[in-house]
């Protein structure tokens, strides 16, 4: 059988072709009776709407891109949490009746990559996720004066964002530490080009300038071999430390396996607090003491903003809270 054309849906419906195509891309000035009537035609005959025609009429492509703009050796998209975020955001837009379009943005050319697509027409908006401080694909998406939404904040001040409360968790996490009556508490940093780094280093810090305690600082990656690598450093620079603040699980992960291999028990001698939450952190032994991230109310949040973005809604930025989950580590 021939697929059925606009033309005979509209002479099914006994309305103009053009009311027709109103219906079909969802305009809000056609009336309710005759929406019935063409999408009673529409059922009947069994009409599937031409996507690149109707795509040429609204000019849209009801397709977002979550752009991952991630080092090779994958920091964050590797991370456990980022499958959260990829599921939780691919419901997201099925149920809002978009696509999702996931890239990597691993060096320059990938990423001119990405701007030659993008700038190609192909999708309607963008989310960026991983983005580190000297990133320039968020000024170069936003030149192209398409719907952009930061998955975290940016250098470029015009996107509007996403983020945890990255400084509030860590100071959340410190200040638990101190009220356990623990004095000489370490941190193990992520890569510090990452603003939630930087903001969760600032989060340790603050508690510890308001009781005036010296900060010992040791530098991570996010992996769970820099965070046992870190552990060694600190337990070698300073034995008598007797807490540590891991910027997330995963180093803490293997800041436990390091206190483990040099004798010192947790939380007896040296108590240990993560960021994330993630589900690794509940069957450590001991038990992992974390600072919660909301990371599927995150995404949630990062779609409907660009969803709005999209339609000329608000730009305002969303901060997400936290909260810290105890367990037997501190």
């Amino acid at each position: 059988m021939k697929r059925p054309t606009l033309q005979v849906v509209a002479v099914r419906a006994g309305v103009s072709k053009s009311s027709v195509s109103r219906v079909i891309n969802g305009e809000t000035t056609v009336a309710p009776e005759i929406r019935d009537v063409v999408m009673r035609a529409v059922r009947e005959l069994g009409y599937v709407p031409n996507g690149a025609a109707r795509n040429l009429v609204t000019r849209r492509t009801d397709t977002l891109a979550v752009v991952v703009s991630d080092p090779p050796q994958g920091v964050v998209s590797d991370d456990p949490l980022f499958s959260t975020v990829v599921r939780t955001v691919s419901r997201e837009l099925e149920s809002a009746g978009k696509r999702l379009l996931l890239m990597l943005a691993e060096s320059d050319r990938s990423r001119t990559e990405v701007e030659r697509y993008i700038a190609g027409g192909h999708v309607d908006g963008v989310m960026l996720v991983a983005l580190h401080g000297a990133d320039p694909l968020p000024a170069a998406l936003a030149r192209q004066g398409l719907p952009v939404v930061s998955f975290n904040r940016t250098s470029a001040p015009d996107i509007p964002y996403v983020a945890l409360d990255n400084a509030g968790g860590a100071a959340l996490a410190v200040r638990h530490l101190l009220q356990r009556g623990r004095r000489r508490i370490a941190a193990i940093t992520g890569p510090l080009e990452l603003y939630e780094a930087r903001e969760r280093l600032e989060g340790y810090r603050q508690p510890l300038r308001d009781t005036g305690r010296r900060s010992i600082v040791a530098l991570g990656d996010f992996t769970r071999a820099s965070g046992a690598e870190a552990m060694r450093q600190l337990l070698e620079d300073d034995p008598h430390l007797d807490a540590v603040f891991a910027s997330n699980d995963l180093m803490a992960i293997g800041a436990l396996r390091t206190l483990h291999r040099a004798g010192r028990r947790v939380p007896e001698d040296v108590a240990i607090v993560g960021f994330d939450d993630i589900e690794a952190a509940s069957y450590t032994s001991p038990a992992l003491t974390s600072v919660r991230s909301p990371m599927a109310d995150q995404a949630t949040a990062a779609v409907r903003l660009l969803l709005s973005l999209i339609e000329g809604g608000s730009t305002d930025p969303v901060i997400m809270p936290n909260e810290l989950v105890v367990r037997e580590s501190t």
